[in-house]
């Protein structure tokens, strides 16, 4: 698949969505929270390698004095740039697509928790507004399987390409 033949990683921005502890440690399949880490830290480092843009993306919930405990990043994930949320999707009234733009940012890598949650709103929005999107399947997991597999199956390759962690990874080498 030549999905990076076309990829400049100084226009590419790798998007780590809802990667914080009370989220990567609750049960998710088809990939384990701390998986989904691993292979987002394999892209981060790649992307920095390269010269592309790490967005860390991190969900509060609006109208709380104060955040549940786990709502830090994971260890270890660690943007350029962070976004707080307090929707599914990391661009309602965030600045994201803003911030992007002065980048001259037009590609988006998105991994993260959850596949059918903020992944997919996320990667919605980003072909409406007109970002190429990149999806690593095994980047990214759900709460459920069948959730996970029907937006890889039937949503994502119509707004999207879809890759493995370790395509994206060798493109940026």
């Amino acid at each position: 698949m030549p999905i990076m033949d076309k990829l400049d990683p100084r226009r590419t921005a790798l998007l780590l969505i809802d990667l914080i502890t009370r989220i990567v440690e609750q049960p998710t399949a088809p990939h384990s929270g701390p998986a989904v880490v691993a292979r987002s830290l394999a892209l981060a480092d790649a992307m920095r390698k390269a010269g592309g843009l790490v967005v860390s993306v991190r969900v509060e919930r609006p109208g709380v004095a104060e955040q549940p405990p786990g709502s830090e990043l994971v260890e270890g994930i660690l943007g350029d740039l962070e976004i707080v949320k307090r929707t599914w999707g990391a661009f309602h009234n965030t600045g994201l697509e803003e911030a992007l733009r002065k980048h001259a940012i037009d590609t988006l890598i998105i991994t993260g928790i959850a596949t059918n949650f903020g992944v997919e709103q996320t990667a919605r929005f980003a072909d409406e507004f007109g970002f190429k999107v990149i999806l690593p399947e095994d980047a990214v997991t759900a709460f459920d399987a069948r959730a996970h597999e029907f937006a890889f199956d039937y949503i994502f390759p119509r707004i999207a390409t879809v890759c493995t962690t370790d395509e994206v990874v060798t493109a940026l080498d």
